[in-house]
């Protein structure tokens, strides 16, 4: 399918102009670097959940994780298991913490905590983290619209980033929260949609697809052994806990917008907004996954298209015999992600095209729109005013979130180019955020938990986190002669037992110091600690 029927190229034209129409619309309020970061704390919370939602729901969820459900099984949704729990120490400890010291950063309490070198290291984790997440997310609209148009994946990253870059720029924060409200509309319904086109398009319907689901162990959530070598459901739920306590309470992305509200219990109601939106829509596109495993088992011809759609883009120059040799080895893991797209190529009617890919576009920018402005954000404050020039006019400061927004949607778009030819868009997020995000969030809970800890004891224990955290990523290098000292571990217990190491190390090295460390004051916006 190289071209698009005329309306459904309409649909996507008319999603993509609105997109930068609202930008536009909002960009005679962006008049000073405030509005441009918190939209003046004006946003009701109901609209704050939708973005937060949003943001959560991204492309890697439209299209890795039925790619992931159709490859394996709903092991993955434990992640959104561990949500109400991570949302419930969000909402007690994180959003007061925010509220009463006003920062727009969320690493710049670190510095007064610990020291300058806590918050570059925090900031250089999280920038990390929004290059992985963009870059990811971009790879995953490319993959899906390269199915729908025949266009090379970088050209449609481009096209795709310059419309995201146009009205995240000119209308700040306040654009991203309310295209993301419309983008979370657009992508629920657009799932819906193709929810449906599977299952009355299944001999059977509901009733087959469960016995074929049944019979091949396509609703299991794991073992729940407690090995964490393999992806149990331990494992991923612990992974899920820390990550998604991660988002809600240290990532700029979601903290930045506990400031564009009006009070502490708006910007909680919006975390568990997201809670409930997130985690049942969340299983529905794991359902969605184990549909179209049904509905191509039950039509092998198709099947065997994506098998050898797959094969022919690894052996791009390989002869037809070795092509379908290899179409017969590939496993339902190694080409889940092409599912969803062959599906909407071949299956969905004219018409319904457009919406669905619409869809898919907002699933990709309400993330990356997000990623832009906090990446942005982060870069003004906690790099540039505070080491190179701390007396920015307000002008200055809004040129340069205009700038910086610019240049990291730029980057996003050149690490998603970077990705192409990965097997799972989900593994390859989890693998990457969990590496950057372990450290930063073991030195978070360790400056808002412990009162004694002090910079020498946070330090060393952050050099000890990044050790073990190195090790275990690239444990699987170590020649085989030194396999005896390869983490056993699977790798989403990274950001797990990097947490961990930083956590546990700082308390005992603060234990060991054998000393009182002097008071700190809940209220005092430059030395907070939590109590728990």
């Amino acid at each position: 399918m190289k071209t698009l029927p005329v309306v459904d190229l309409l649909v996507i034209v008319a999603y993509l102009v609105g997109m930068v129409a609202v930008g536009v619309y909002f960009s005679r309020n962006n008049k000073s670097a405030d509005q441009f970061t918190k939209a003046s704390g004006k946003i009701p919370g109901w609209a704050i959940g939708m973005s937060i939602y949003a943001t959560f729901l991204s492309s890697n969820t439209f299209l890795g994780v039925p790619g992931k459900a159709f490859g394996s099984n709903w092991n993955s949704f434990v992640f959104s298991l561990a949500m109400p729990l991570s949302a419930w120490v969000a909402a007690r400890f994180f959003v007061p913490f925010y509220r009463h010291t006003g920062e727009v950063s969320a690493y710049t309490h670190l510095e007064h905590r610990f020291g300058a070198w806590a918050r570059t290291y925090a900031v250089a984790c999280f920038l990390l983290t929004q290059l992985a997440r963009m870059g990811s997310i971009f790879f995953g609209i490319a993959l899906s619209l390269q199915a729908l148009t025949g266009y090379p994946m970088a050209t449609i990253m481009v096209v795709v980033g310059i419309c995201i870059i146009l009205y995240t720029v000119m209308g700040g924060m306040e654009a991203v929260i309310w295209t993301e409200v419309v983008q979370g509309v657009i992508k629920t319904a657009g799932a819906l949609i193709i929810l449906w086109l599977v299952i009355d398009g299944m001999p059977g319907g509901v009733d087959k697809i469960i016995e074929i689901g049944k019979a091949d162990d396509k609703f299991s959530l794991g073992s729940f052994s407690p090995n964490f070598s393999q992806a149990t459901f331990w494992v991923v739920f612990l992974y899920g806990f820390f990550m998604n306590l991660n988002n809600f309470g240290m990532d700029q992305n979601y903290v930045q917008r506990y400031h564009t509200t009006t009070s502490i219990k708006e910007a909680t109601r919006s975390i568990w907004l997201c809670v409930y939106l997130y985690v049942p829509v969340s299983l529905m596109f794991f359902v969605l996954g184990s549909c179209l495993y049904a509905y191509y088992l039950n039509n092998p011809e198709l099947l065997d298209a994506i098998r050898m759609q797959v094969a022919g883009e690894r052996l791009p120059n390989g002869s037809p015999e070795a092509i379908r040799q290899l179409a017969a080895t590939l496993s339902p893991a190694e080409f889940g992600d092409k599912v969803m797209p062959h599906f909407m190529v071949n299956k969905v009617p004219a018409g319904l095209v457009g919406l669905i890919v619409a869809a898919i576009l907002s699933a990709a920018m309400s993330t990356i729109s997000s990623s832009m402005n906090a990446s942005a954000t982060v870069f003004s404050v906690d790099i540039y005013q505070r080491y190179l020039n701390p007396k920015l006019t307000d002008g200055q400061s809004l040129r340069l979130l205009y700038i910086a927004t610019t240049v990291f949607g730029v980057l996003g778009m050149i690490t998603g180019i970077a990705m192409i030819g990965v097997k799972s868009v989900l593994d390859i997020w989890w693998m990457l955020s969990g590496i950057f995000a372990g450290g930063m969030l073991g030195l978070f809970l360790l400056g808002m938990i412990s009162r004694q800890t002090r910079n020498t004891e946070a330090l060393t224990a952050t050099v000890i986190g990044l050790l073990v955290i190195v090790w275990m990523t690239f444990s699987p290098q170590i020649p085989d002669e030194y396999a005896f000292i390869r983490s056993t571990f699977h790798p989403n217990m990274i950001m797990v037992v990097g947490t961990l190491t930083i956590f546990l190390v700082g308390l005992i090295l603060t234990r060991l110091r054998g000393q009182k460390g002097e008071p700190i004051s809940e209220i005092n916006p430059k030395n907070t600690v939590v109590k728990l």
